[in-house]
């Protein structure tokens, strides 16, 4: 099974996205739903997909789950919950029990956005991230290099918990790179209950000048501080559309895990996402 782990649904006109309000997101700002993926897949050889949270809503979580129910390309969510309430338990409890809730597969928060780069350490965090755990759910880290270190620091507070690292952190590629963002990636692949998404990368490059050559190095970067096991690929769909289709992101990807080896290339677009999600 090739597996897309990582794309959006988003409906501007029916719920907000402050993240969406910058003015050169405007091209992505209308409503993409499973009727809009579903010939993608199709022509790109997709068989499945995860959808991951755009916004911190239960509501979304639920509405992702009926899709999911509805829609048997959708293999896995990858929900909201505040990791900070104090009745999470019951949350989940109700969570999994909805429509679709046997698709929870995940649980992720926007942790680049928070002030403190080490909101993930707040005790009220790591109570919640126990809870999530204990539901046997994954954990998607979404930072970038300032987040890493309390990033790593939970992968060691947590060894039997999975993690997944969304966008390889997202490397600054536009600008060349960085020493921080490749040592701090060094770093969080030493523990071995995190993988990393291949995915996000070509809106991190200058979005009307890159191509596969130019993501090669922080991909290589990837699969070599996470080996063949642990890297997943995901398209990033919608956002990916800032910088290109949905067929050249997948074909740019491809090709940079192509370059590493057929095991790379192939355990990258199914057997690790199966694995990291427990589909």
């Amino acid at each position: 099974m090739i597996i897309d782990a990582h794309q959006h649904f988003w409906d501007p006109a029916r719920a907000d996205y402050p993240w969406m309000d910058a003015p050169e997101l405007a091209p992505i700002r209308r409503a993409f739903g499973p009727a809009d993926l579903a010939p993608l897949l199709k022509a790109n050889g997709i068989d499945a997909s995860i959808v991951v949270q755009c916004r911190s809503s239960l509501e979304e979580t639920e509405e992702f789950l009926r899709i999911a129910h509805a829609t048997p390309s959708v293999i896995g969510v990858v929900g909201w919950v505040d990791l900070t309430d104090a009745a999470l338990d019951d949350t989940l409890d109700r969570l999994r029990g909805s429509p679709g809730g046997v698709k929870l597969v995940g649980i992720r928060h926007q942790v680049h956005d928070e002030i403190d780069p080490d909101w993930l350490l707040r005790e009220d965090v790591q109570r919640g991230l126990t809870a999530v755990f204990a539901h046997d759910l994954a954990y998607d880290f979404l930072v970038r290099s300032r987040e890493l270190p309390a990033a790593i620091a939970t992968a060691q507070a947590f060894p039997q918990a999975r993690f997944v690292l969304d966008h390889a952190a997202k490397p600054p590629i536009a600008d060349g790179g960085s020493a921080e963002w490749s040592d701090r990636i060094e770093a969080l692949a030493t523990c071995g209950n995190v993988w990393c998404k291949i995915s996000g990368l070509a809106t991190e490059a200058v979005w009307n000048d890159w191509d596969a050559e130019r993501l090669f190095p922080f991909v290589a970067h990837a699969a070599e501080c996470f080996g063949e096991d642990r890297l997943i690929f995901g398209s990033d769909w919608p956002v990916c559309l800032l910088a290109g289709s949905y067929g050249e992101i997948k074909t740019a990807l491809e090709a940079c895990l192509a370059r590493l080896g057929p095991q790379m290339r192939d355990k990258a677009f199914g057997m690790n996402a199966t694995r990291a999600y427990r589909l």
